[in-house]
């Protein structure tokens, strides 16, 4: 585009989705155990995006977590996806292992329709880059106003985990 310089873009989404635990098994307390149930919660809904998916249905609940949200384009989107499912030899492990095997096989299923990396000018990339930062910080101050740095920082923690 002339003398203006492009630069490739691309997302990588990195997500380890290990953690669905039996509770009463790891013996998990309070705030672990709590946690424990938010992954779970957000792995049966992550479940319930690919059984859509693959079923073709019209609806798919992206908004039902954040994890769904944050995942919209490898699940059923634009961008290549890769799983990498971890089982054990163990016996003790069965039960894990098949719900693992089950749950990647289903999302193999997803069919995805890939594009090329876009192609943004350096000018346009910055000028996004910054906007990002102000939302950021303002969410920042509404935080901190609001409920404090602490919350804030909570929740983007678990919005990670």
């Amino acid at each position: 585009m002339g003398d203006e310089d492009l630069i490739k873009c691309g997302k990588l989404n990195l997500v380890d989705l290990a953690g669905s635990e039996n509770i009463f098994r790891s013996g998990s307390r309070d705030g672990r155990a709590r946690e424990a149930g938010e992954i779970n919660k957000s792995l049966l809904t992550l479940g319930r995006v690919i059984n859509v998916l693959v079923e073709h249905s019209s609806h798919i609940p992206y908004r039902d977590s954040e994890l769904t949200r944050l995942l919209r384009d490898s699940l059923g989107g634009k961008t290549k996806t890769c799983i990498i499912a971890t089982i054990s030899p163990s016996a003790h492990s069965l039960e894990e292992t098949l719900s693992t095997l089950d749950y990647a096989y289903r999302a193999k299923n997803i069919k995805n329709k890939p594009e090329a990396n876009q192609k943004l000018s350096k000018v346009v990339l910055l000028k996004y880059l910054y906007w990002e930062l102000e939302r950021t910080k303002e969410d920042v101050r509404a935080a901190r106003d609001r409920k404090g740095l602490h919350t804030l920082l909570s929740h983007v923690y678990h919005q990670m985990s």
